[in-house]
This record gives structure tokens, C-alpha cells and sequence, in this order.
């Protein structure tokens, strides 16, 4: 029932039908209270907006959860939604605490708003995590939520869809696959390519068609073998057959560079039997009746995923020559490959054992505590990446216990994935029985022995540059704050001391203490050693306030020059002619030179970059050219994001910053910085002519403009035009926004 209207008959006919036993009347009440509440609202679609809760709540009852479940989801926008007409305290006295509590959870995860794009996202994950860690049920009904926008996501204007749909990709669907729950992630995964690559969707989806048509009785034919042969040997099984997902095939070929014939598990049959046991007999039979190809053989089930998950997969040469999956499992194992951690949840297995729930959700108690010591989003961020994002390596602990890292991850980090006082303690390691360098990256298959010595000084501050995860980089930093406070502070103190050198102006001690006492209130510590020893720990980087140093140095020890320093005359041009142009770039040159400081580089040439021309107010980040001095760009460029991850690349980027003038002009000078606007319009025959009235009337040169229509009848169009800075750029944005036939506006990136 993926793309019908859902109706509560549908909903309490699942129910009834389901093998667990449902409070009926709580959840009819429920929705009535639901239905009542969005009385009047509706959906981009144009649907009554109870429609959302119905289907959200079908999903859930899809994965069986408990009652609570199906009523906190039939109630997860009311909240939200409907402030005027409920609260918390209503939804506990008439549904219980539980309900309550799981509403809230699904509340706090979208009710907070941020200037900054990037760090409302990160914080959205950080308090999705902090709801997960209470109570799992939260992040099911959010992914049940997610789910049914996804199906529903065409009502949405382009610029939302791709946003929505990109979430979905880089968050939603790689939780539901650690979570286990691969119906919906593959569902996610799907939805999502439609709207970030339609043109890659459509070319695999017709290659799967056309091969699908070459060969479509070859998975019928192949079931009737296998069936055959497993019926002689008197085995009770189930078979069923699957095509491989849109989204997996086109991951191979793009990510991997893969043709289309080199997907050899397009095609699968799933065998499911009793007991762990018959897995393997399965497998010899499947082996004896083809050809195995060689390399493609894996058993997830003496070494399961992350996520649970355990089967046995095998790739062999069908007899027509076509390569096909057979995967091998048992009816427990089919449950968890389908539902994940839903399927042992305790809400739906009353005698489900809660210790060994802990245990399964042991990653996200992990996340949680790396919180307590971020220093800010991105410290919080990058963890997650690591740890919840990346492929795993399985290593074997030398008494046969497997430990899941992530991929790249070393010596010091399976230390600390077994305990703190192993890695604390840790003074070298054996790879396969071989000593290595503490520094050596694991592979998957290894046996690792960690070598201890109760007289070890404790870990070295260069770990946290080599470890991976940050379970290790998280204890290597408590042990540090716990053991070596006045150590820290003469690291801190002298981190701090190095940066303000940097800065190029003599200064008295007494304003050095002044800056860092400042610097210190801001960041929120009690007192200067604080920050001093936060920063020798590893705690945070100075980096981390160096905006906030240069401030209180600006301010502090700033000379007459800064005091007096003119503001530049911008010299804006639209003229076509080359002459014109060229007057142009010097200007934006000269300007660009004034308006942004090099910290580590003197009077070098500074230039904007066109890929994503930088505002003042903008976070930037410099990349030293080859004979053209220093190009900025904003800190989200992509060729910037691309760029730092580059190894031969790193130690061209340094650190820039918008100088005291340009972010003092306001609005008291002429434009002199360009910007790109990216406008999502319906397209009438006054979208033109009502733009362009706008910005004659706001006196806002336009430097090109192009369109292209959009398949839904829609229309983007691209300008460039001169402004002063982010907030004048947002003031003509939120005015183009107030235009009849304009959808949305974003600025964009050449």
C-alpha cells in the first residue's frame, strides 16, 4: 500500500490481523484525538493532512511495534502542529507517559530552528541520537515518518525535494541499514536517487527492464531447481526470488565504476530453513549443483554485521551462464535482516532480554558520550560520519572474538574498542602473530593481540592524530583530562600563544591576558586554565576559536591604522565590452585584497573564487594557486569540501578572514562583491519582467542571467548580480521570495 491513501479500516485491519494483540480502543482514540486536532489542515498534496499520521502509523504496525507505538504515531505532529489546541500535559493524561514521552522525543527532533543551515542539520542528528539513546522506538516511528514523506515527496518544490531527498540519503537510509531495518532503508535509498539523479534512475531502471525481459523466467527456473533438489533431500524450506534494488545496482556502477555486466548478483534466491545447521547443508547443496565463483562466498553468520544481521551468501554461474545471489538464513535471521533491532525490540518480545538490547545499541550510548566532549557541531559530526557511516572491517580478538571498527581504522583503536585500560596500557601489537607499528590499519580477517605494560606511561597526544574512531579519541582525551591537567594547560597555553604570534602586531602581556580571559567567558569556561587545559587534552582545537581570538585582538590591540582604515569605493560595471570586463576584475582584484586577510601569508594576491563567490559574512577558507597568490572561497564550496580531503592538497589551504573593513561597511557603500541566485519559479509570462522591476528598484545590477524549464512546467533561472554582503544578499532574496509566481530562492554555486 505504498502510494494509496491509508484510512484508519486499513490501519485497525492490519492490526486485527496481526499475531500480536493490540489495545484497539487506545489507538481508535488516538486517532479520533489525531483527527480532531488537524481538523482543517492539509498537505502540500492536497490531501487532509491526518492522511501523514495514518500512513506513518501503518508503517509502524508494519515493523509490529507495541500499542504506544501505532498511538505516538498517529499523534507525532500534534505537538508541533497544533500548539493552540493541545500540549504534553493533555497527551499524558489522556494516552499515558509513554506515548507522551515518545511524542516529545519525535517533537524535539524538528523543532529547532538555526540561521546556519549546516549546524541545524548537525544538531538535529545530535538530538535524534540523545531521543534514540532513551527510548529506540523513537528513531522507528521517525524513520516510518521520513518513509511516507519520501513516497509523498513530489508535492514539494524542486529546490525541497532535492534537500529533503539528500537528508534522506546521507542520514535516514544509512541509519535504517545500522539499525537493521533494510526494507525501509532500501525503500529510502530508491525514493531518494529518483529525486538526486533522476537522469542515473531512469538509465538503471531501464537497463533492469531490458535485462529483466532477456531473462525473465531464469529466477523461476532457477527456484525450481534448487526446489527440486532440497525436496529430495527432505529439508523444510521457503524460496523466494529478488531482482537487486535501483539504488544498489547504480551505487556499483557509479561509486565502483562498473558496467552493467559486471553486477553479478542482479539476480537472487533467498532460501530460508530452520535451524543453523541446515544453513550450511543448503550451502553444500547449492555448491554442488553450480559453480561457484570464486571470491563471492561470505559467512555473516559465524561473523554477523554491526546491524545483526547474518546470513550465508553465495555467488555461483547459473546453467544458462547468468551469475545469480543465493542467500541462506533461518527464519530468525530472515526477521532481523527485515526488521532489525525492531524485530528483538522489548516492546514487541515482552521476554526479550533487555541486556542483550543494551548490548545492540551499545554504538549509540558511544555516540552520545563523544557529545560530552565536542567542542562544537563539527566535532560532533565528524565521529558520526566515521562511526555510523562507513563500511566496517571485522577483526578477531586472538580467544576468537570478533570486533567491528570502521574501515581504516588501527591498532590503537581495537585497543580501546576492548577497554580503556588496554589502550591506556597499550606499548605495541601483533598482527597475525607479527609485532607492528601501533599505527598499522587493520584488515578485515586479522587476528590482533595488544601488548600491555602495567608500567606504560599512559597514551601519547600524537594518538589522537592516528586513531579513526572516536570511542578512542574520546578516551584517550579523558585520560588526559583526568591524569595530566597542569600538563594540559602549559599545551593549551602555549597552542594559544602560537596562534596570537600569528597575528603579525606586538602586544603587552596585560592584553594577552585580557584577549584569553574574553575569549575564555565566550566559549563558556569558568576561567582561563579551563580553556587552557579543554585545548591541551584535545578537548577542542584552537582553531576552533580563532575567530573569536582575532576578535578580542582586533579589539584589544588593534593600531590607528585599523582604527581609520577607509572603506573601499567600489567600482560596479555592467558593460559587455572586454575593456569594460577587465576594469571589472581588477577592481573585484584590488578589493578582494583589502577585503580579506591571509593570516599566514603578507601582502599576497587575493582573488575571489567564481565557483562560489564568497560574501562578507561568509565562512571562508583560502587555497594557495600556482602563480595567482590566494583564492577564496566559502568554507561549503564544493571544490573547497573536495579540496581538503586531498592529501597532496592539505597544506595549500590556510586560514583567511574578512577583514574589520568589509564587515563594518554595511549598507553605507556601494556593492562591490558578486553573488549567484538560483530562482525556482512558475513560469508565467510576468516572471521577467516582475524580477527585473525589483531590481531596478532595489538598484541591484545584473551581471548575466539564463533559464531552462524544468519538467513539471516549472522554471530556474540563474542570475549574478553585485551586493555588499550575506545580509544584503538575504534582504534581496527574502524580496524575491515575495514574488507572485516564485517558489523558493537559494544562492548557488557556478
Amino acid at each position: 500500500m505504498q502510494n494509496q491513501t491509508i484510512t484508519y479500516q486499513d490501519l485497525e485491519q492490519k492490526l486485527l490481523s496481526s499475531k500480536h494483540s493490540y489495545n484497539m480502543e487506545k489507538i481508535k482514540a488516538a486517532y479520533e484525538y489525531a483527527a480532531d486536532m488537524h481538523e482543517g489542515q492539509f498537505r502540500k498534496s492536497g490531501e487532509p493532512y491526518i492522511t501523514h499520521p495514518l500512513a506513518v502509523a501503518y508503517i509502524v504496525a508494519d515493523l509490529e511495534l507495541d500499542t504506544d507505538s501505532i498511538c505516538a504515531a498517529l499523534l507525532h505532529d500534534t505537538i508541533e502542529d497544533c500548539k493552540d489546541k493541545t500540549n504534553l500535559d493533555i497527551l499524558t493524561k489522556k494516552f499515558g507517559t509513554e506515548v507522551a514521552d515518545l511524542v516529545d522525543g519525535l517533537t524535539k527532533l524538528t523543532d529547532i530552528h538555526f540561521e546556519n543551515k549546516e549546524t541545524e542539520s548537525i544538531e538535529n542528528l545530535r538530538k535524534m541520537f540523545l531521543a534514540m539513546s532513551k527510548d529506540i522506538r523513537v528513531i522507528f516511528i521517525k524513520l516510518a515518518d521520513r518513509l511516507h514523506n519520501m513516497r509523498t515527496l513530489s508535492a514539494k518544490s524542486e529546490s525541497r525535494q532535492r534537500s529533503i531527498a539528500l537528508e534522506t540519503m546521507h542520514v535516514y537510509a544509512p541509519l535504517a541499514h545500522r539499525l537493521g531495518i533494510q526494507r525501509i532503508k532500501t525503500e529510502l535509498e530508491n525514493l531518494a536517487l529518483q529525486y538526486l539523479d533522476p537522469i542515473g534512475y531512469d538509465e538503471v531502471r531501464k537497463d533492469i527492464e531490458h535485462r529483466y525481459g532477456e531473462s525473465k523466467d531464469f529466477l523461476d527456473n532457477a527456484k525450481e531447481q534448487v526446489s527440486s533438489k532440497l525436496k529430495e533431500m527432505n529439508i523444510k524450506f521457503a524460496i523466494e526470488g529478488r531482482v537487486k534494488s535501483i539504488y544498489s545496482i547504480y551505487k556499483k556502477m557509479y561509486n565502483q565504476n562498473k558496467s552493467f555486466d559486471e553486477i553479478y548478483d542482479f539476480y537472487a534466491i533467498r532460501i530460508i530453513v530452520d535451524t543453523e545447521l541446515e544453513c550450511y547443508t543448503v550451502l553444500g547443496i547449492i555448491h554442488e549443483m553450480y559453480n561457484l565463483m570464486p571470491g563471492r562466498f561470505k559467512d555473516y553468520i559465524s561473523t554477523p554485521k554491526p546491524n545483526m544481521y547474518r546470513s550465508l551468501h553465495t555467488t555461483v554461474i547459473g546453467r544458462q551462464g547468468i551469475p545469480f545471489e543465493v542467500q541462506i538464513r533461518t527464519w530468525e535471521m530472515q526477521e532481523v535482516a527485515e526488521y532489525g533491532i525492531a524485530a528483538h525490540w522489548k516492546y514487541k518480545s515482552g521476554d526479550a532480554d533487555k541486556e542483550n538490547i543494551s548490548e545492540k545499541l551499545k554504538w549509540i550510548k558511544t555516540l552520545i558520550e563523544n557529545e560530552n566532549d565536542a567542542g562544537d557541531a563539527d566535532e560532533f559530526l565528524r565521529p558520526l560520519k566515521i562511526d555510523l557511516f562507513e563500511d566496517e572491517t571485522f577483526i578477531f580478538t586472538p580467544k576468537g572474538d570478533v570486533i567491528s571498527l570502521p574501515y581504516g581504522s588501527n591498532t590503537i583503536d581495537f585497543a580501546y574498542s576492548i577497554h580503556s585500560q588496554v589502550g591506556n596500557k597499550m606499548v605495541g601489537a601483533k598482527v597475525n602473530g607479527v609485532i607492528v607499528p601501533i599505527d598499522t590499519v587493520l584488515q578485515t580477517g586479522q587476528i590482533c593481540e595488544i601488548v600491555t605494560s602495567a608500567s606504560s606511561k599512559g597514551p601519547s597526544r600524537d594518538w589522537l592524530k592516528i586513531v579513526k574512531t572516536s570511542e578512542a579519541k574520546n578516551k584517550i582525551r579523558q585520560w588526559f583530562k583526568k591524569e595530566k591537567r597542569d600538563e594540559n594547560i602549559i599545551e593549551g597555553k602555549n597552542e594559544i600563544e602560537r596562534e596570537l604570534k600569528h597575528y603579525g602586531k606586538a602586544y603587552t602581556e596585560e592584553q594577552k591576558n585580557e584577549i584569553i580571559e574574553n575569549v575564555a567567558k565566550r566559549s563558556g569556561f569558568n576561567d582561563v586554565d579551563d580553556l587552557y587545559n579543554n585545548i591541551g587534552y584535545g578537548g577542542m582545537s584552537v582553531s576552533k576559536i580563532s575567530g573569536r581570538l582575532r576578535d578580542e585582538f582586533d579589539r584589544v590591540v588593534r593600531d590607528e591604522e585599523d582604527r581609520n582604515a577607509k572603506p573601499i569605493d567600489a567600482v560596479v560595471t555592467t558593460d559587455s565590452d572586454p575593456q569594460s570586463e577587465l576594469r571589472r576584475e581588477k577592481q573585484k582584484a584590488s578589493g578582494a585584497m583589502q577585503s580579506v586577510v591571509v593570516d599566514s601569508i603578507d601582502n599576497c594576491q587575493v582573488r575571489f573564487a567564481k565557483c562560489c563567490n564568497p560574501l562578507p559574512g561568509d565562512s571562508i577558507i583560502g587555497f594557495v594557486t600556482r602563480g595567482f597568490g590566494v583564492s577564496v572561497h566559502k568554507y561549503d564550496c564544493p571544490n573547497a569540501v573536495a579540496g581538503l580531503k586531498k592529501d597532496d592538497e592539505k597544506d595549500r589551504w590556510v586560514t583567511v578572514r574578512w577583514s574589520r573593513v568589509s564587515l563594518e561597511q554595511g549598507d553605507n557603500t556601494s556593492g562591490s562583491f558578486e553573488a549567484i541566485l538560483r530562482i525556482y519559479a512558475n513560469n508565467s509570462m510576468t516572471i521577467f519582467a516582475d524580477i527585473s522591476a525589483l531590481f531596478a528598484d532595489m538598484r541591484v545590477p545584473v551581471h548575466s542571467i539564463n533559464s531552462k524549464e524544468t519538467s513539471g512546467g516549472g522554471i530556474i533561472i540563474n542570475l549574478t548580480i553585485t551586493c555588499r554582503n550575506t545580509s544584503h544578499v538575504n534582504s534581496i532574496v527574502e524580496k524575491l521570495k515575495k514574488l507572485r509566481d516564485v517558489i523558493d530562492v537559494t544562492r548557488g554555486f557556478s
